[in-house]
């Protein structure tokens, strides 16, 4: 698998393409399922990225379809090949969120709102491993180590030359105020997010207690987009066992306007800056008091 292909990503893509087709034929799911004989939701869920399929379910689905054309056959078959494949963060081992993982891999542009900790994009690896030791009961120093090489890898796109990931993150005050790890483990994690937010494909806000309340007090969630284009987003709610992923535009738009409204409470970047900064300072005196 070339490197840049990324299995989950094909397989959403591939399942909008033969939604398209099957809407473009004029059949319903559950009249695709009956001519295979093969259950309904079979049908939902290849639509949705869901579930791998099979090149020969290509075959049969384009074949119920109507399509002609042998080469949009082949490609589709190429991609089923494709997203039966493993993405690099599968060799850590069984990792949470790899489905995330893998939209993150592809995704063009990434919108976060966070009221408790740093983004794991963002953060140092002092500070990550705090965050993983301290939040996940039970967790084996081996699960702990492999969970971290995978978050500091994630944060490659940041950088990547190919391509970097433009990320723009609004955090609530209690992200700078809350101790995890020790006041130096702070201090280099706040100053690491100072540096980060100079650079020109990250953006970082700082929400402050004063804004009262706000859009967001109902939880942290992303807003990922790809280059597909406009249409082409997935907002991210994150859960302690089991995530939640929203993509369908009615579902999406409203957390694009929640954003937009979290942006404009927000402090400028600027301004979040000299506020980080201050937090820096608010760290090291409270190591400083008895």
């Amino acid at each position: 698998m070339a490197a840049n292909i990324n299995p989950t990503v094909r397989r959403r893509r591939l399942g909008a393409e033969l939604r398209r087709l099957r809407q473009a034929s004029g059949l319903k799911s559950t009249e695709v399922a009956e001519r295979l004989m093969i259950s309904q939701p079979k049908i939902s869920h290849l639509e949705n990225g869901r579930r791998a399929i099979s090149p020969r379910d290509v075959r049969d689905l384009c074949a119920v379809y109507g399509v002609s054309d042998q080469k949009a056959v082949d490609a589709l078959i190429e991609m089923a090949r494709e997203s039966g494949t493993r993405g690099w963060w599968h060799a850590y081992g069984d990792i949470p969120q790899s489905v995330y993982i893998g939209l993150e891999t592809d995704a063009a542009s990434v919108h976060a709102y966070e009221p408790l900790v740093v983004p794991d994009l963002l953060q140092t690896p002092a500070y990550a491993h705090a965050v993983i030791e301290e939040s996940i009961p039970r967790l084996t120093a081996r699960q702990a180590a492999a969970r971290l090489k995978v978050r500091l890898r994630r944060q490659h796109r940041i950088y990547d030359p190919a391509g970097p990931l433009r990320f723009r993150a609004v955090l609530d005050e209690s992200v700078l105020r809350r101790a995890v790890g020790s006041p130096d483990i702070m201090r280099e994690q706040l100053e690491h997010l100072n540096a980060l937010g100079a650079e020109p494909n990250v953006t970082v806000q700082v929400l402050p207690f004063t804004g009262g309340a706000h859009p967001g007090l109902s939880g942290r969630f992303s807003l990922m987009r790809f280059a597909d284009g406009p249409e082409a987003a997935v907002v991210h709610l994150e859960r302690f066992t089991s995530d939640l992923y929203l993509e369908k535009p009615s579902d999406v738009r409203p957390y694009d306007v929640m954003y937009t409204h979290l942006q404009a409470r927000a402090l400028d970047p600027v301004s979040s800056r000299h506020f980080i900064t201050d937090a820096v300072k608010w760290h090291v005196g409270a190591a400083n008091r008895p």
